[in-house]
């Protein structure tokens, strides 16, 4: 409108002036229109590209007593011990769980990779050392098969979900995942900014890591724009069949893919989204907490591990008028607020007792009664009205991993964990997977994907070490600006 009253006065002025040649006028208006024309469009571009620079808050402003300190300390190291001697001393993949027949987990690889750099920060491995394992991975990614043959590593910069640990290609003709491969590149986003020193080693991490991250070919994960998830980010493809029809739909742990889709190149990943946007669920399970739900906790975890998603808003988000952090805090307390009603009556569960996520769990062999138990399963609850899979089974890295979003019920938990249940909870790497006392279960292992994020979210509520490194980075920052992020106002 301004622009316009702009044009149209100079073209008053130009008629009113001293009397001139009726052609020169014409020519005079002409101009004034161009000229002000590429005006309007130059300020409508500039409006539309307008970047924000998104940061890291650090760590989170919450006191603790030194006996909460030294029992934080604890549990990040014995947590970390399962990287320290679960990888592949050559090739640096991470074992997908402790058990001694367990492939490699790309996804366990991806968390693993800021875990040696937070070993080093709390001095438990040298910083040389961590490098010296962050090298090898990204060695061997760089230079194993990339190939559509059954056998390969990967295929069009993308990896197979497990991989042998001696073989170093797909087993169980697992699937090229896009989300396992998109959390060992968050992984290696973190290494290429961590890793900053003048020397040989932290040079080649820092090269092949950019060599990785721009060799992702996202056509093979472009679902088409008709059928059940149009335009998203197919979950998966594998040799024999092709893609599969079935695409990462909000809201769960791939938002963070998204981001990385945005950073590296994606085209139409602003389509993508919306479509991805247009399935959220909005609920109410409890007065004062409406949020975006997805039942199982590590779908509110896995990418504010990397991403501090403090402030943040999409469109989506805007509207509704909370940001994301936020909105893992409401899912946080949802799942107190149902153990304490515990509409099911399992054993144990109560304020204190708490943490419904993807684990480990008893299977059908301890069945009784009307009482069922999965093995594996994604369990979750967002009240009781939106439960997955939830059979009296919790696990621990559940509350801890959510240690930013709300610490004061998280270390209360923790403590109370502790004090009823630690000796038969606590193993060589820390916490069980998980535990069901009705069933009168606890796991004997240890899960990748698990611990993963249990010491870099204790350790972002600590210092904010992954956050800071993550945010800085370019692919973040156009990924986030590309989706239309802002911070909320």
């Amino acid at each position: 409108m301004i622009l316009f009253v702009i044009c149209t006065s100079l073209e008053m002025f130009l008629i009113n002036r001293k009397p001139i040649d009726s052609e020169k006028m014409k020519n005079h208006l002409i101009i004034t229109r161009v000229v002000l024309l590429v005006v309007l469009i130059s300020s409508v571009i500039e409006a539309r590209t307008q970047e924000f620079v998104f940061k890291s808050h650090g760590r989170i402003n919450y006191p603790l007593t030194p006996a909460e300190t030294a029992m934080l300390d604890s549990i990040q190291y014995k947590t970390f011990l399962f990287f320290l001697n679960e990888h592949h001393p050559e090739k640096g993949i991470v074992k997908d769980r402790s058990a001694s027949w367990a492939p490699a987990s790309i996804a366990s690889t991806g968390f693993g990779i800021p875990c040696f750099a937070i070993g080093a920060q709390r001095n438990w491995i040298s910083r040389e050392k961590a490098a010296e394992i962050t090298l090898n991975i990204l060695n061997f990614f760089a230079n194993s098969v990339q190939s559509a043959d059954t056998n390969a590593t990967g295929y069009k910069g993308f990896y197979y979900h497990f991989l042998g640990m001696k073989s170093g290609t797909r087993t169980w003709k697992c699937e090229l995942s896009s989300i396992d491969t998109g959390l060992l590149m968050m992984g290696i986003i973190f290494a290429r900014n961590y890793y900053d020193l003048d020397n040989e080693t932290e040079k080649q991490i820092r090269s092949l890591s950019a060599m990785l991250l721009g060799r992702m070919d996202w056509n093979i994960f472009q679902m088409p724009s008709t059928g059940k998830h149009p335009d998203c980010i197919s979950m998966a493809w594998t040799p024999e069949k092709g893609q599969l029809n079935h695409g990462w739909s909000g809201y769960n742990e791939g938002l963070f893919l998204y981001v990385l889709a945005a950073g590296t190149g994606m085209k139409d990943v602003e389509k993508s989204y919306d479509s991805w946007l247009s399935t959220y669920e909005w609920k109410t399970p409890y007065k004062g907490f409406s949020h975006v739900a997805f039942p199982p906790l590590f779908g509110h975890q896995f990418s504010q591990a990397f991403i501090d998603y403090r402030g943040l808003v999409d469109t989506y988000m805007k509207e509704k008028g909370i940001d994301y952090f936020e909105n893992s805090r409401r899912a946080t307390y949802v799942q107190r607020l149902y153990a304490q009603e515990n509409p099911k009556g399992w054993v144990g569960y109560d304020s204190l007792c708490w943490g419904v996520t993807a684990s480990d769990g008893p299977g059908g062999s301890y069945n009784f009664g009307d009482k069922k138990f999965e093995g594996y399963a994604g369990r979750g609850t967002s009240g009781p009205d939106y439960t997955i899979a939830e059979d009296g089974t919790l696990a621990p890295y559940g509350p801890l991993s959510s240690l930013p979003f709300a610490p004061e019920i998280v270390l209360p938990t923790i403590k109370s964990m502790n004090a009823k249940y630690g000796k038969m909870l606590w193993g060589k790497y820390g916490y069980y997977d998980s535990f069901n006392l009705t069933a009168k279960w606890v796991d004997n292992d240890f899960i990748g994907i698990d611990q993963g994020p249990l010491i870099i979210m204790v350790e972002n509520f600590r210092t904010g070490l992954v956050w800071d490194y993550m945010m800085k980075d370019p692919i973040i920052q156009t990924g986030l600006n590309k989706l239309g992020y802002e911070y909320l106002k």
